[in-house]
């Protein structure tokens, strides 16, 4: 089932007035626009909506304003401050978690045509990617995140903003 055409101009009359749209498409709405009465009434109901958000206001209690701004920025000098273990630590799991991944997959696919290339039982080559494969990269996800924790001073516990 296609898209109306009419779903689709009112697409493009919502990303104009988002301020969105390529200047080809423009075009082609305001052509559009010129003999189609339901895009003409859908951009005047959107016009009319967005006009009476932009109208919208309230007031902000001056100290609770200053309150959030000034746990904001300390949430954000923290960060700054903070090292990227964080990060590290995500990409170094990651990747011992492909390394996993991987190498059971390999196995499972290519198993029995590497064990017969090499002269090798299926079984010594499965014990093989276990001790040498599978075993190294659970340690490092279970050891990477706790020696970044340690190496970064960090006991692990985060504190909370008051």
């Amino acid at each position: 089932m296609g898209t109306d055409i009419h779903e689709t101009f009112e697409q493009m009359i919502d990303e104009t007035l988002a301020g969105n749209v390529e200047r080809e498409k423009e075009e082609s709405l305001r052509r559009h626009l010129q003999d189609c009465a339901r895009c003409q009434e859908y951009l005047a109901a959107s016009t009319r909506v967005i006009a009476g958000l932009r109208g919208f206001s309230f007031d902000v209690d001056p100290a609770s304003q200053a309150k959030v701004c000034a746990v904001m920025r300390q949430r954000a000098q923290q960060m700054e401050a903070a090292p990227t273990s964080g990060r590290r630590m995500a990409w170094i799991s990651i990747a011992a978690l492909i390394l996993t991944v991987g190498g059971s997959f390999v196995d499972l696919q290519f198993g029995g045509l590497i064990a017969s290339a090499f002269d090798i039982q299926r079984a010594q080559m499965q014990q093989g990617v276990i001790a040498f494969g599978i075993v190294p990269s659970l340690c490092l996800l279970i050891l990477i995140p706790i020696l970044l924790k340690l190496s970064a001073g960090g006991t692990g516990r985060q504190e909370r903003i008051r």
